[in-house]
């Protein structure tokens, strides 16, 4: 945790991304950093699990990208910036993402999103 950050400020539900985590996700972030070269994203999509090996990825963070759930896949740590590299892969847009943080569906969120935008 940040040493100018007090340990008691949290939102529910999420982590902080600190150097722990940031170490612990090295390999899955770079992973997903490669998916900026189309052939890397092509290769992943012919053989995901060669392709995870190659970086060297932990078994949870196998397992994360597997289950294709961002919750998962961030306590492993990921960082969401590199994670949206994957989420292309998968075809989903930001408001997919967005609805899994939230445990609500693509469409719930979307609702809130109007909602919020119309008391603007």
């Amino acid at each position: 945790m940040n040493p100018h950050t007090p340990a008691t400020r949290t939102i529910p539900g999420t982590q902080p991304f600190d150097g722990t985590l940031v170490q612990r996700g090295y390999a899955l972030n770079k992973m997903c950093y490669s998916f900026n070269e189309a052939a890397n994203r092509e290769a992943f999509r012919a053989d995901p699990e060669a392709y995870m090996a190659r970086f060297g990825l932990s078994e949870e963070q196998k397992a994360a990208v597997r289950s294709g759930q961002v919750l998962r896949m961030l306590a492993a740590g990921g960082n969401a910036y590199y994670l949206a590299k994957l989420a292309g892969i998968f075809g989903w847009d930001m408001q997919d993402i967005g609805a899994q943080q939230t445990g609500v569906t693509k469409a719930e969120f979307q609702a809130k999103l109007v909602a919020a935008n119309q008391q603007c």
